[in-house]
Order: structure tokens, then sequence, then C-alpha cells
């Protein structure tokens, strides 16, 4: 089975045109590898190396890598038309392997380059620290009297499925990738063979020109590259006007679309009489203004107030917690019942603590603690507190943050000429002192 397996692997190159680039340089070394992996020995990774650059050298892809399948995942339960599907390429096993080692090297070359407010697919980076930086900056221009913020959350229309290679590649010799390297990466995004499969039917193949494959390992990198350069020009709320209609702007001359359905608008607001300012517009469509949106996995209301969020981890939980109780009659072992809640119960109460836990009313969070507590008298243990464990994990946040230079909250975090104590963060309001930043200072203050 496994000799069968290489000779099919190598037959894929042999078919591959032109022949001169199946080289044996290439070829060889993919093959022992693949024979290491077959046989469960520990397998040279320089051969996979040697093979990488050999690729890039030749600025090729073998059209045998390059070849996807394409399946329709729903995005939703309820299917209404064919934009509710998610386009998921899967590609060979091999090909993986070599995007993985491209896309090592890109992130070495390009890190120093990119936007500082890039938080994806960057070390020392999470979704709490784009929400968290978020919510700051709302929080202290509010602490302005007599203003309010607007907020806009973009969405664009198959962002992937338009990107231009060439225009790619000119993107990515400005942030000083080698030639060799964007040459290669071009030839990965054109003349890809692609077919759809849905059950047992498959269609026939096409040939695609634009786009990174959704499923790729190195498509999502290459969209923030690609769109790297895309960010505000002014920080003035004045300005949104102008702000959305250079953002629209750029869009075009980059083939993106912005989605106009799922562009909204919300308006923070704690005036006492307030008259709602005129939305913008894209593409000569009215941006509709919501009173809550799910950003990054985190429903952010108008009020910034954290209900909304807590009571679904709380129906989150609540469902799992009925497999702890059969796990429980099923007589497992307390340990195994433990690792159980950390992995399953734990994990859906904590998601993003560090955004919202400081500012939960106490109510919100006697609720959270009665699924621990529940927890407890089904295990018979005693298990960490919420309290504790957001603690913990502000703390070391906090502190990854403090010993990042690069990363754009580090600013916050200034210590006092003593050098023992950190600055505490001004604030006027309650929200804001209770937010993550502040919140953190003072914990990183008393540790």
């Amino acid at each position: 089975m496994r000799l069968r397996r290489m000779v099919a692997l190598a037959r894929m190159f042999q078919s591959d045109r032109p022949a001169t680039y199946c080289k044996v340089n290439v070829v060889v070394p993919i093959l022992r590898l693949w024979l290491d992996v077959e046989l469960d020995t520990k397998p040279d990774f320089r051969l996979s190396r040697q093979a990488m650059h050999s690729l890039q050298r030749s600025c090729h892809v073998p059209a045998c890598f390059k070849s996807s399948i394409i399946v329709p995942v729903p995005k939703k339960p309820r299917i209404t038309g064919l934009n509710d599907y998610r386009p998921v390429a899967l590609t060979s096993v091999v090909m993986k392997s070599f995007e993985r080692l491209v896309l090592s090297h890109l992130k070495s070359l390009t890190s120093p380059l990119l936007d500082p407010l890039q938080f994806a697919y960057r070390a020392n980076r999470s979704v709490d620290d784009a929400i968290n930086l978020a919510l700051h900056h709302i929080l202290q221009h509010l602490d302005s009297p007599g203003t309010y913020a607007r907020v806009l959350f973009v969405d664009f229309s198959s962002a992937f499925n338009t990107i231009l290679p060439s225009l790619l590649q000119d993107k990515l010799s400005q942030l000083n990738v080698p030639d060799s390297t964007c040459r290669w990466i071009t030839d990965f995004l054109t003349d890809r063979k692609q077919r759809v499969r849905l059950g047992k039917n498959v269609s026939d193949s096409r040939i695609i020109n634009t786009g990174a494959p959704q499923g790729c390992v190195l498509s999502p990198l290459l969209f923030s590259l690609y769109t790297n350069h895309c960010t505000s020009s002014h920080d003035s709320v004045k300005l949104i006007k102008r702000e959305v209609d250079r953002l629209v702007s750029w869009c075009s001359g980059n083939n993106l679309e912005l989605n106009a359905q799922k562009t909204v608008e919300m308006i923070v607001d704690f005036r006492k009489s307030t008259v709602p300012p005129p939305p913008p517009s894209v593409m000569d469509s009215p941006i509709t203004s919501v009173e809550s949106f799910r950003f990054l996995g985190t429903t952010i209301t108008q009020d910034l107030k954290w209900e909304p969020t807590i009571s679904s981890l709380i129906k989150k939980a609540q469902q799992r917690m009925y497999f702890l109780r059969q796990l429980r009659k099923a007589k497992l072992p307390a340990q195994m019942l433990v690792q159980f809640y950390t992995a399953i119960i734990e994990s859906i109460l904590t998601s993003s603590i560090t955004v919202w836990f400081a500012g939960a009313t106490v109510r919100d969070k006697q609720r959270l603690q009665r699924i621990v507590r529940s927890a407890e008298e089904v295990i018979g243990r005693s298990l960490p507190s919420l309290q504790d464990l957001y603690v913990a994990r502000a703390r070391g946040r906090a502190g990854r943050i403090t010993a990042d230079p690069s990363h754009p909250a580090h600013g916050l975090f200034q210590p006092l000429p003593s050098g023992r104590r950190l600055r505490s963060i001004r604030t006027r309001t309650s929200r804001h002192k209770n937010s993550f930043f502040p919140s953190a200072v003072g914990l990183l203050n008393t540790s």
C-alpha cells in the first residue's frame, strides 16, 4: 500500500507539464519525506525545506499541487441561497506542508512592516487584545464631555475570492518580500484547477486565476497583506463620511467590494439629549444602524453592557452540563470529570473573560458562578472561581503586553519613576475604569 502511494505520487509529478519543473531535487526529497511519515520514522524536515527552496527558485508550483476540490460548507443552519455556503478548498497534504514553510518565511519578513493594529496572524496578539483596544479608544473618547462614538463594522463580499494575484505581488514587493517568493505565490494563485464536490457528485474542472482558496494555509495571511495599506487617515468621528468614501474608493481600486447589507454602524452615545446623525452610505445605500453587534465572538451593545454576552455563555455552559452529569452517572473518575469540565465548560465560561468580566454586574457574575458551583456538586471537588481565573488571565495578558514593545497597547503600561509600580490610567467614568486596561494596571500594581 505504501509503495503504491509513492508510485502514485511520482506519477502525479510526471504528469505535470512542463516536465522541466519536476526535477529530481524536488521530487526525491518529497518522496523521502513521504516515506519517513509512512514508515512512522523521524522525518528529515531539512528535505522538505530543500524541496521548498527548489520550488521557490523555479518560481513554479506543480499543477498537481495547486489543484483542489471545493466543498460547499453551510454558514448557517437554514440555507436560503448560494451565499449561505462557504467554498472550502481541499488541497493535498504535501501542498499544505509547503504552505506552512512559506507561511513561516512570510511572517518573519513582513511582521515588522505590518500595521500595528493588525492583530491577526501575529505573535502575542489575540482577539481579546483587538476588542479591548477598540473599547479603550471608544471609552477614552467618551470620557470627554458632550461626545459620542460612531463605530463602523465593515464586511467584504467574497473577500478571499477577489484577490488579484498581480496586485498582491506588487504589495508583497513593497513589503520587501523577495522577488522569487512573490512570483512563487503568484504562480500558486494562478492557473489553479478546481472542481466542486457535493455529496457523490463532482463537477468538471475549471481554471481559476483570481482569489486565494479558502481553507488553504496561506490564504488568511495573504489577505491580511493584501489589505495592509487600508488604514484610516484620521481618528476624528467628524470625518466618518469622508473616511467611508475613502474606504469605498480604496476597495474599488483593489478589486474588493463592501457588503452593504452586512456593513453596519453602531452609535455609542450617553448624552441626555441626542439627535441621531445622518447615516453614512456605501454605494448609494445607507448603512444600517444597529443596537448591538457580534464583534470577533463578543457581543458589543450600544450601552456597553455585557448581559447579552454573559447570557449567551451561560446558555452554552448549561447545555454542556448535561454531558458532565451523564459522565458522572457513568462513574468516571473525578479527575477525568475535572478535565472534561476544564476543556468543555470552563473554556466557555472564560471565553474572552478579560474583555467583559471587570465590567460585568454583580448579578451577572453570580449567575456565572452558579454554573461553577453546580459543576462542583456534580464532580465532588472544588473548582477555580471565575474571579480567580480572571485575575490570573488578566495579569498574564498584561504581563505579556508590557514585555512586548511592538504591541499597540504597550504604551498604556507606563512605569512610575520608582519602577516598582505602573502609572494608573486616568478615567472619568466607571465603565472606563472597569474596562481591561485600567483594571489590568491595578492588578499588576497589587500583585
